[in-house]
């Protein structure tokens, strides 16, 4: 379908949206005027004419919204050629061997993703201001030769006018959602008002001690949400139609990404993608934001530029997910055709001998990459993220972890302390005992360890046990509880350390594998039945 006939659609599809609307006034008019032809009078017709004309409010605001909402603006660092010319000539290559104009703005954003807007005018048919959006974490991901397929593709869309498009597809979804919102706004107002009336009524029937009638407002706002329900119909049909030309345009614009990068290179790029979405979520929640509990954060540079590790440590388990595509969208209405349809369609294409093994990485299209991803941070990051420490990796996971173990221990602390356990210096219970002031109390009441340990949770098995079957319940609870206390202890003194690791969770190590095996002795004399603290007084509390 040619851009003319796509811009047709899209334009009667908006219409559409008006004749609904107008369709739903004439309804709702010819209700009243029937009433009254047939006899309605008084209050009644009053009535009437109140609820069709409330009704009839939310159609006409969302008739009349005469703009598209205007979106936020995509938080990034705006680079001109002359910041960065190797990406600039890039990109106009790209655009030339898709033939295309290149965008007139580029935008390096904190997302896996690359995109592209146009500020069209006149319902797309006059051409506006080109901008590229393009992720730094995607750029990490990906080798110069992927890269460019990536870019044919958004080009490719540049090439086939959807960008102009946009602009009017979006202004029927907006208005379509906009109007929708207004019923359920207006029904879920209704119905708060009759459950305040009901639980009003309910508390004076309580105050003169009569049984309070349940509340139930299931059939408040039921016209707002009947209407609401035509309008959503009506969505999902835009949608669908919509959404089938989109689809197509995807995959347009993955053959123009095969015709600048090759078969392999556009293939690999999509299950790239597949893989690197999640990775950098992952890296994003594990890492890069791992010490806000802690007020620390990374060094500048590296809350983006950390990614490269974690992908290169985890590239086993990437492959795998560089294998396995989805078969299906996530979204019924995803503009996307499935991933795996997407790579299986260019996979099928004829060999055409080119490449990308010996690409360069994409980050080398950068003037100076760790810059770059320093001054994203600037532009993204929230003043209060930006106010904080910054400390090396190592130091971020060690200091974190340390702070969040210690905040770990305190119900250890708090169920000692309610337990009656004293304080170090002897004095009443006190909710931050240490490891000593702990082992001195269970020295002086050995029973104390079951005590805390019941007031954690525990099975059914275990809390029908008692007797010893009970205390080999508690036991290894006593032991993991003793063991918070002891990393606190450990990490305090500089004993032990928590670790990165790129591939695996962060560890505690310690002195050595000979201590480790100690330690583990100490803890079972501690919660054997016959209990002995003085393993673990000697190798955690000793000078």
């Amino acid at each position: 379908m040619g851009a003319s006939l796509r811009a047709l659609r899209a334009l009667v599809l908006l219409a559409g949206f008006y004749l609904l609307g107008l369709v739903l006034l004439a309804l709702l008019a010819g209700a009243d005027f029937g009433a009254y032809t047939a006899g309605l009078r008084g209050f009644a017709l009053l009535k009437l004419i109140a609820v069709t004309g409330v009704l009839a409010i939310p159609i006409v605001r969302g008739m009349f919204m005469l703009r598209t909402p205007k979106g936020d603006a995509e938080p990034g660092v705006p680079v001109g050629p002359e910041q960065e010319p190797v990406l600039w000539q890039t990109v106009r290559e790209v655009a030339e061997q898709v033939g295309t104009r290149a965008p007139d703005e580029i935008v390096l954003i904190a997302d896996v993703n690359a995109a592209v807007s146009e500020d069209s005018r006149l319902l797309g048919l006059l051409p506006g201001t080109r901008r590229l959006y393009l992720g730094l974490p995607l750029m990490t991901g990906l080798d110069e030769m992927q890269l460019r397929a990536v870019l044919a593709h958004e080009m490719g869309h540049y090439a086939n006018f959807d960008t102009r498009l946009t602009p009017l597809i979006a202004r029927g979804r907006a208005q379509l959602t906009r109007t929708v919102g207004h019923f359920h706004e207006r029904a879920a107002a209704k119905v708060a008002k009759e459950r305040a009336r009901q639980e009003e009524k309910a508390q004076k029937r309580i105050a003169k001690g009569k049984k309070a009638h349940e509340v139930d407002t299931g059939g408040e706002g039921a016209t707002y949400r009947a209407m609401a329900r035509i309008y959503i119909a009506y969505g999902r049909f835009y949608l669908r139609a919509t959404r089938t030309s989109s689809r197509r345009q995807e995959l347009a614009a993955d053959l123009a990404s095969v015709k600048v990068a090759g078969r392999d290179a556009a293939a690999s790029a999509l299950r790239e993608l597949n893989a690197l979405g999640p990775a950098h979520e992952f890296y994003m929640n594990a890492y890069a934001t791992l010490g806000l509990g802690a007020d620390l954060m990374p060094r500048p540079g590296q809350v983006f530029g950390g990614l490269r590790s974690l992908l290169d440590a985890r590239s086993d388990e990437l492959d795998e997910m560089r294998r396995e595509l989805p078969t299906e969208p996530a979204d019924p209405y995803d503009s996307h055709p499935p991933l795996a349809e997407r790579v299986a369609r260019i996979e099928a294409l004829p060999d055409d001998g080119r490449s990308h093994t010996d690409a360069r990485p994409a980050l080398a299209l950068l003037s100076a990459p760790e810059a770059a991803q320093a001054a994203l941070e600037q532009a993204v990051l929230t003043p209060q993220a930006l106010a904080l420490k910054r400390v090396d990796w190592p130091d971020l996971v060690h200091e974190s972890m340390t702070a969040y173990a210690d905040r770990g221990a305190q119900d250890v602390r708090d169920a000692f302390a309610a337990e009656g356990a004293a304080a170090t210096d002897g004095s009443t219970p006190h909710p931050d005992l240490d490891l000593a002031a702990v082992l001195d109390a269970i020295d002086a009441d050995p029973a104390l360890r079951w005590r805390v340990a019941d007031r954690f949770p525990k099975s059914e098995e275990a809390a029908a046990a008692t007797g010893r079957t009970a205390r080999e319940f508690a036991r290894p609870v006593v032991r993991r509880l003793l063991g918070r206390l002891v990393t606190v202890e450990l990490t305090a003194r500089a004993t032990a350390r928590w670790e990165l690791s790129w591939s695996e969770p962060a560890a505690l190590r310690y002195p050595s594998e000979e201590f480790e095996e100690q330690l583990e002795s100490a803890l079972e004399a501690a919660a054997a039945d016959q209990c002995d603290t003085e393993p673990l007084r000697k190798l955690v509390l000793a000078p």
